[in-house]
């Protein structure tokens, strides 16, 4: 039994050891054909270089980097041939490469694309706030005509809503009975008066005037003005009619009196309302509440009055909140001494806030925004331009914007064509990620290559005569 198993353990060495001799002989085969596959590649390649760039290279004039598309920059491959498109693949030379800090562009291109720029400054800090308003009346200044005794109104001077009434102007013409007798007793007080004015009795003659005074302070509290009891002194004939007048100058906005109507006291008869001044409502959206205050300045202008402009003053903010258009409710006051305004009107509403401070500011429009981030485009000079991300800070009047961070003032940013640039510098960005990611996969392929092949086996290191053969 033990010569049979020395004999079976020495069949199952003599095995492995042909096996490993094969798969040694197997893998330098396939090292060698690998090797010469190399060679013809490179060959080839070298043969499908254009005249044109192996003149260049074979000089040592330029090194080419890489070959890219001619109508997709995108496409690049480390060896020419054809893009997608079926289009020979152009080289791009060293020096071409992209700048680290930047963008390298042709001044030639620079101003076929037509690229301007505008220095960063730092100016006041002032925001406009611009919104929609509506005209309407002050309510201060809205007044109702009433009478103050019953009658009926025999004559109306004024008959329809919207017309303008002067200070002083006649409005209706009422007919009382208690005014008539009023009007009877004070002329039979005042004639009383005079007929005991020499009376040698002063309590008489005080009672006289006593009764002339009530009777005419009735009058006076029933609206009759001194002119109308004087002219009833003078003439001594009772009116029938009283007539009574607009207070003040406005528009009737309400109109109740009827001829023929009779009336109580305390009965509405015309509601008035001066425009010399108006009320402008604005809406004002929650951010740029902080930027509200009251007093500010504002400006106004109306589509049917081209080229005027009006200035008012914000003089209340209301305390609530608009639930379905998140807005506040803004009240402004503007002189309107020529009534060009009209209640009811739309108007363009420029609120000017002074932020009490300086900052660095571009033209808004030189900023690019891609929803994440902030990108301004540096001019560096000599053809060099820098996409710089930034953070904003407040919109600023005249269609300037703040920089908190990322430029300094005096720095040239770019104001137009920084689209394509910045296009271009994202471009130039993705094609150098890609050239490193190719250059790394090559060291690596190229360092598991001389792993593999430091590997040998030499059938001498095997002494067979060291194992016990029994």
């Amino acid at each position: 039994m033990s010569k049979r198993g020395n004999i079976f353990g020495i069949i199952i060495t003599a095995l492995i050891i042909i096996s490993l001799i094969a798969v040694g002989i197997i893998y330098k085969d396939k090292l060698f054909k690998s090797n010469i596959q190399t060679a013809t590649s490179d060959k080839k390649e070298g043969t499908v270089k254009t005249t044109e760039a192996k003149e260049d290279e074979g000089k040592g004039k330029r090194k080419i980097l890489y070959w890219r598309a001619p109508m997709d920059p995108t496409y690049i491959s480390d060896k020419p041939g054809k893009s997608p498109m079926g289009m020979d693949l152009i080289p791009v030379y060293e020096g071409e490469e992209p700048e680290a800090a930047g963008i390298k562009i042709d001044p030639v291109t620079v101003q076929n694309i037509g690229v301007k720029t505008e220095r960063a400054k730092k100016i006041r800090l002032r925001k406009e706030i611009r919104t929609i308003g509506r005209v309407d009346y002050d309510e201060r200044k809205i007044t109702d005509v009433t009478t103050k005794i019953e009658g009926w109104i025999e004559k109306l001077y004024v008959d329809f809503t919207g017309q303008e009434v002067k200070k002083g102007q006649p409005l209706i013409e009422i007919y009382s009975p208690e005014l008539v007798s009023t009007q009877e007793e004070y002329l039979l007080a005042l004639k009383y008066k005079k007929n005991l004015q020499n009376n040698p009795f002063s309590e008489i003659a005080k009672g006289a005037e006593s009764l002339l005074a009530s009777t005419r302070k009735r009058l006076e509290l029933w609206d009759i003005s001194d002119a109308q009891i004087k002219e009833l002194e003078q003439t001594g004939q009772v009116q029938k009619r009283m007539v009574i007048n607009a207070l003040s100058r406005g528009i009737v906005i309400d109109k109740m009196a009827l001829e023929g109507m009779y009336v109580k006291n305390g009965m509405s008869l015309y509601r008035l309302a001066d425009i010399s001044t108006v009320w402008v409502y604005a809406d004002i959206y929650e951010y740029e509440l902080p930027f509200i205050k009251k007093g500010q300045k504002a400006t106004m202008t109306l589509s049917y009055l081209p080229g005027k402009k009006f200035t008012g003053r914000v003089t209340y903010i209301y305390p609530y909140l608009e639930e379905k258009t998140r807005t506040v409710k803004v009240r402004l006051e503007f002189p309107n001494p020529q009534w060009e305004l009209k209640p009811g009107m739309y108007a363009d509403v420029v609120i000017e806030s002074d932020l009490g401070r300086e900052g660095v500011v571009v033209p808004s429009y030189a900023v690019i925004r891609s929803g994440k981030r902030n990108i301004v485009v540096l001019n560096k000079g000599n053809g060099l331009f820098e996409p710089r991300e930034v953070t904003l800070g407040v919109e600023a009047a005249d269609g300037y914007i703040e920089i908190a961070e990322g430029v300094k003032e005096g720095e040239e940013i770019v104001t137009s064509s920084h689209f394509l640039i910045d296009s271009e510098s994202n471009l130039q960005e993705a094609i150098q990620k890609m050239l490193e990611t190719k250059k790394d996969n090559r060291m690596d392929i190229e360092h598991s290559d001389m792993d593999m092949s430091d590997m040998t086996m030499d059938d001498e290191d095997m002494d067979m005569n060291e194992m016990n053969m029994e």
